[in-house]
């Protein structure tokens, strides 16, 4: 009973720390996108709020993958250029989209990791 216990405290704990939610799926994230309605009011939601956040934390988590590989002195896996990156939600939309139903299992983070190795690939 009490290593029962002390499991499910070590499962709260766990669950509680930053990071330790599991990656929302490009399937997730489009499921949620198709709920919220294409209007005005729809920046007023907070799951239109929630997507924005894992987009920003995507792109994020890119950008430090990057300046990480450069500090350590290996080539990056993308050469986003410094500065602000405008997409409209029909791009990303448009992008998660094409990904193939049997790929849309892979996070958010990913995708956009493979998105932007494409469009701002690091020269050889």
């Amino acid at each position: 009973m009490k290593a029962a216990a002390i499991a499910v405290v070590a499962a709260l704990t766990l669950s509680a720390l930053p990071g330790a939610a599991a990656a929302m799926s490009v399937q997730e994230f489009l499921t949620s996108a198709n709920r919220i309605p294409r209007n005005p009011t729809a920046l007023l939601r907070s799951d239109t709020r929630r997507l924005m956040n894992e987009i920003r934390g995507a792109f994020q988590a890119v950008r430090d993958d990057q300046a990480a590989a450069k500090t350590a002195g290996r080539r990056p896996a993308t050469c986003i250029p410094d500065g602000k990156i405008s997409l409209s939600a029909e791009q990303i939309l448009d992008r998660f989209n094409a990904i193939p139903a049997q790929r849309r299992h892979i996070s958010v983070n990913q995708a956009v990791r493979e998105w932007m190795g494409e469009r701002y690939p690091c020269p050889a």
